[in-house]
C-alpha cells in the first residue's frame, strides 16, 4: 500500500534527533505528535508498506527527503519561510502547503492519505478532492481537538479563530476518523462527527526502547519522583512541586523542555522555579532539560513513580512509556490517562491541579513497595499486551482499509 502521511508542524525527525537542522523533542509545538507518527510509519514500513510523510521545511537545511527508515521517506514542504513558526500562526501556509501536495499527487497518487492534526487535515483535503475524477480515500487523526483546548486553557488559547468549525468540517469530510481514546471519541460525537466514522486507535510504545529489563540512571537514596513532559503550563509540573511538599523526603527529577544549557532562559522554568522555592522543596526538586529516548528510558527506570499531571491531555505517551519499563504512574483522570492507566492496577488517578490528594496518593505508594512491584509488573503487562506498534499499525491498516471501500462508494 502506498501511504501518504501529512503531518504539517510535527516531524517525524524530531523524534529521531536527525541532523542538527532538525528541532527536537521538548519544545511547545514538538512532542507526542513527533514520536506518534514516527513509530506508525516505520512499522509500516517495516510491514513492507510504502510512507512518505510531508511536513513543512523550516529550516533552509533541510533537504528536500530524507529516509527515516526502510520503507519510509520524509519529504519537506516549502509553505511559506523555511524557519520556525509557532503552529497556531501556520494557517495562512496551508493553501500552499496544499497545492503542493496536490502537485505532487496529481501524477502518483497515495492509496490513502492520512492527517495528522486539524491544519494537515486541511492541506490533505484540499489535495485529495482536487485530482480530476480520482479521489483520494482520507483519514484524519486530531491529536488534540481546539473545543477541548478551548474549555481549559479559555483567554490563553492562541488557536486561530474558526477551528473548531473547521475541526466539525473536516470530521464530516474524511473517509474515516481516528480517535486515540474513547474520551477523545464522545468529544468528536458532540462535534458533529457521525459515530460510525470514528474508530479508536491509541498510540503504541517502542518497546525496544522502553522496557523493564534496561539500564536505570543513577540516584541516590531518596524516593524518586520522574515526571516526562513537555514545560508548557498546562502540563501540570506545578502541581507535582507542590505535591512533594507533602512528600517529605523524596525528589521531583523533571525531564523536558529546552537543552539543559538554555534552562535558566525558559520562561517557564523560571516560574516552576518559583514555585519550588515558595514551597520550600527547590533543594528537592531537579531539572535536566530535553532528553532523548534511550535516555528518558532509563531516567523511568530509575523512578519510584512517575508522576503525570496535565489539567487535559488528548492522549498522553508517558504513562504508557512508564508502564512499558515497568514503573506504576500517578495520573490525572484525563483524556487518553483514562484508557491506558487502570487506576488501582497499573497505577492511580488523581484529580487534576489537587496537590493535596496527588501528594495522599504518592505517600501511600511510596510506603507500600509490595503494591508497588505489583502495579508495574502489570503495567509491563498491560503495555506489552495492548499497545505494541504491531498490534497498532495493524488496526491502523484496518481503517485505511475502510477508507479506501467508503471512497469507492458513489456520493
Amino acid at each position: 500500500m502506498k501511504i501518504a502521511m501529512v503531518s504539517e508542524h510535527a516531524s517525524p525527525l524530531a523524534a529521531r534527533a536527525a541532523g542538527s537542522a532538525v528541532r527536537g523533542l521538548g519544545t511547545a509545538d514538538a512532542g507526542g505528535q513527533n514520536v506518534f507518527v514516527a513509530d506508525l510509519a516505520s512499522r509500516l514500513g517495516a510491514l513492507g508498506h510504502h510512507v512518505t510523510v510531508y511536513t513543512r521545511r523550516d529550516d533552509p537545511r533541510l533537504p528536500a527527503r530524507v529516509r527515516l527508515a526502510p520503507g519510509v521517506t520524509v519529504e519537506h514542504v516549502p509553505a511559506g519561510p523555511a524557519e520556525p513558526i509557532p503552529k497556531d500562526e501556520l494557517l495562512p501556509l496551508m493553501p500552499d502547503f496544499g497545492r503542493h501536495l496536490e502537485r505532487r499527487w496529481a501524477g502518483d497518487p497515495p492509496d490513502v492519505a492520512h492527517a495528522h492534526f486539524w491544519m494537515s487535515g486541511l492541506a490533505t483535503a484540499q489535495a485529495a478532492g482536487n485530482l480530476g475524477r480520482r479521489r483520494i480515500p482520507m483519514v484524519q487523526t486530531y491529536h488534540a481537538l481546539g473545543s477541548v483546548k478551548r474549555r481549559h486553557q479559555r483567554e490563553k488559547d492562541t488557536s486561530p479563530p474558526g477551528r473548531v468549525q473547521l475541526e466539525r468540517a473536516l470530521g464530516r469530510t474524511a473517509d474515516a476518523v481516528i480517535a486515540t481514546c474513547a474520551d477523545e471519541t464522545e468529544e468528536l460525537v458532540r462535534l458533529g462527527v457521525p459515530r460510525d466514522r470514528i474508530t479508536v486507535v491509541p498510540c503504541g510504545v517502542d518497546l525496544t526502547v522502553f522496557r523493564p529489563d534496561g539500564p536505570r540512571a543513577s540516584r541516590g537514596a531518596r524516593p524518586r519522583l520522574v515526571t516526562l513532559s513537555r514545560l508548557v503550563e498546562r502540563k501540570g509540573v506545578d502541581t507535582a512541586i507542590r505535591s512533594l511538599a507533602r512528600v517529605p523526603g523524596a525528589e521531583l527529577v523533571v525531564a523536558g523542555g529546552p537543552r539543559r544549557a538554555e534552562l535558566d532562559g525558559d520562561p517557564e522554568v523560571r516560574r516552576l522555579r518559583a514555585v519550588a522555592e515558595d514551597c520550600g522543596v527547590a533543594d528537592r526538586v531537579r531539572f535536566l532539560g530535553r532528553v532523548g529516548r534511550a535516555q528518558a528510558s532509563r531516567l523511568l527506570r530509575s523512578a519510584d513513580l512517575v508522576v503525570t499531571l496535565p489539567w487535559y491531555e488528548p492522549f498522553g505517551m508517558v504513562p504508557l512509556e512508564a508502564m512499558a519499563c515497568g514503573v506504576p504512574v500517578v495520573a490525572t483522570a484525563v483524556g487518553g490517562h483514562l484508557d491506558t492507566v487502570i487506576d488501582g492496577v497499573t497505577g492511580v488517578h488523581v484529580a487534576p491541579r489537587k496537590p493535596e490528594q496527588t501528594a495522599r496518593v504518592i505517600r501511600a505508594l511510596l510506603a507500600d513497595p509490595t503494591r508497588r512491584a505489583a502495579m508495574g509488573f502489570a503495567a509491563g503487562d498491560r503495555a506489552r499486551s495492548r499497545y505494541s506498534w504491531d498490534r497498532i499499525a495493524h488496526e491502523t491498516l484496518t481503517v485505511y482499509r475502510r477508507a479506501m471501500a467508503r471512497s469507492e462508494v458513489p456520493a
